[in-house]
């Protein structure tokens, strides 16, 4: 017999967005707060560094979870909706030390531990966290770039725009005219642009954060710094001091963490965690609810399996 009152009773618990002074940035948080949580779980961005991509997956991740951990997404200083930072441009270097510094703000002085969950940059931004604060337990790296692809035109491409002052100013002016459209028109050109797959949470954080000059001058100088850090090789002797805290999963047809880094990563660092997604979701998984709800799943069960063991 169906309960639909008790059905109702438990409804999904939706990530909220927080406004918060870092170390003088305005920053986006998007949260979801448990009533009784055990451990912390802090999400670092890709880049574009914009949480309200991650919304359907952060709150899959919360659910699957149970409740036992509270979720927190940070943001990138100046991937924001709102010009806070007036035009300036931020580091990779920059990015990483936001991140060192909201911790020790917002959750050094509780006794939760802290698991790191990173996408793409973020999984490298992560790899750095856990070098200076011990309240990280646990790294889930997720379609990690953690090294410059010399095989991927499509990184070759970016770089060449990142690296011209000019063609970076000309590029984010283009991007950013299309956001004087009304909304309706850029929700129809973005929804036939980038596919049907898309979802609704991909698509608003797209209109209200991409078409911002100052969002995209922000990822290509913050891509640039990425190509010129990650030329240099991992620091294989950390990742192996610490194999166990660390796991990564990587996609089948990824230039950003293609699978020789994959086949290079277990050459380096036996023992470490390490996954393929073959369900045909792609880098961008946050962009679809079908690729966030299986990440999410995937997360789920390697927290999991971290705490019972």
């Amino acid at each position: 017999m169906s309960c639909p009152n008790l059905l109702l009773s438990n409804p999904r618990k939706h990530a909220t967005l927080r406004l918060s002074k870092v170390s003088g940035h305005t920053t986006e948080l998007l949260e979801i707060q448990s009533d009784k949580p055990t451990f912390h779980v802090l999400f670092i961005p890709g880049n574009p560094g914009v949480v309200s991509f991650y919304k359907d997956f952060l709150e899959s991740l919360y659910e699957l979870l149970g409740g036992s951990a509270s979720v927190t997404a940070i943001g990138h200083i100046s991937h924001t909706e709102k010009n806070w930072e007036h035009g300036k441009l931020f580091s990779l270097q920059d990015q990483i030390d936001h991140k060192v510094d909201f911790i020790k703000q917002e959750l050094q002085n509780n006794e939760l531990p802290i698991v790191l969950v990173g996408h793409s940059i973020g999984s490298y931004i992560s790899h750095e966290i856990l070098r200076f604060l011990e309240k990280v337990t646990y790294l889930i790296g997720l379609y990690p770039f953690l090294m410059l692809n010399p095989l991927s035109k499509q990184q070759s491409n970016i770089q060449n725009v990142a690296e011209s002052s000019i063609l970076s100013a000309l590029l984010s002016f283009s991007v950013a005219s299309l956001g004087l459209l009304p909304q309706c028109t850029l929700r129809f050109i973005l929804s036939k642009s980038l596919g049907s797959s898309w979802s609704d949470t991909a698509i608003d954080a797209a209109c209200s954060h991409l078409l911002q000059y100052h969002t995209i001058r922000n990822m290509l100088y913050m891509a640039l710094m990425e190509f010129r850090k990650l030329s240099e090789m991992p620091d294989w002797a950390f990742m192996r001091e610490n194999h166990e805290k660390i796991a990564f999963l990587f996609g089948v047809d990824d230039h950003w963490g293609p699978l020789q880094m994959f086949e290079e990563i277990s050459k380096q660092v036996p023992g470490i965690s390490l996954s393929i997604e073959r369900e045909g979701h792609t880098h961008s998984f946050c962009c679809t609810e079908a690729g966030s709800e299986w990440v999410a799943h995937h997360v789920a069960s390697l927290i999991k399996k971290k705490i019972s063991s």
